[in-house]
């Protein structure tokens, strides 16, 4: 298990809510040395659990306001190798593709995508038909966003999954703190509860 306790939560928390505080700063607000925040830092990032720490950008504030899904039907072993690797190559060189899955079920790879207005959705959807190992498509709009991307929920699910089970009561953790309270320190080194 890559997250190890409530601490990598926290941690990653921490830098979640506020991308630009420094590793010294999250140690002060955790309470813990900042030599072992660089070092959870690191070992996340080299297992992958944290993939960068560019800004979060948004189509929509850039310009393209229509987000659309597109099921995709493909030739299999188009152009004398897997057909999900050069369907997956093409739908990469186009910029309004912003990712795509291999999927189970009717079609073979859902792919999401956005456009400026719905005039230029035709025009990314005829890009991406326009490619002969895809067989069809079918591309559905969505008219609003109700949960946005998110991964945070499943960091606090994997830290109660390698909780140690203790029949209902809380756990204390060093510096007894409890799992259900976590006191952090601010840097006018006041305490604060965090959930």
């Amino acid at each position: 298990m890559t997250i190890s306790d409530d601490l990598d939560a926290r941690i990653l928390e921490v830098f979640a809510s506020n991308p630009r505080v420094g590793v010294l700063e999250c140690s002060r607000r955790l309470g813990v040395a900042r030599g072992t925040v660089q070092a959870r830092l690191d070992r996340l990032t080299g297992s992958g659990v944290i993939r960068g720490w560019g800004p979060d950008l948004d189509p929509a504030a850039m310009g393209w306001t229509v987000t659309a899904f597109a099921t995709l039907e493909i030739r299999q072993g188009a152009h004398g190798g897997s057909g999900h690797d050069a369907v997956a190559a093409h739908l990469a060189s186009i910029p309004e593709v912003l990712e795509a899955h291999t999927i189970t079920g009717a079609g073979d790879v859902l792919a999401r995508m956005v456009a400026r207005d719905n005039a230029d959705l035709q025009r990314v959807i005829d890009r991406v038909v326009g490619f002969e190992g895809i067989v069809r498509t079918s591309t559905v709009i969505a008219l609003a966003t109700q949960i946005p991307p998110r991964v945070l929920p499943l960091l606090r699910a994997a830290v109660d999954q390698t909780a140690p089970k203790t029949g209902g009561k809380t756990v204390q953790q060093a510096g007894g703190q409890s799992r259900d309270s976590v006191k952090s320190v601010n840097s006018g080194g006041a305490r604060a509860d965090h959930p």
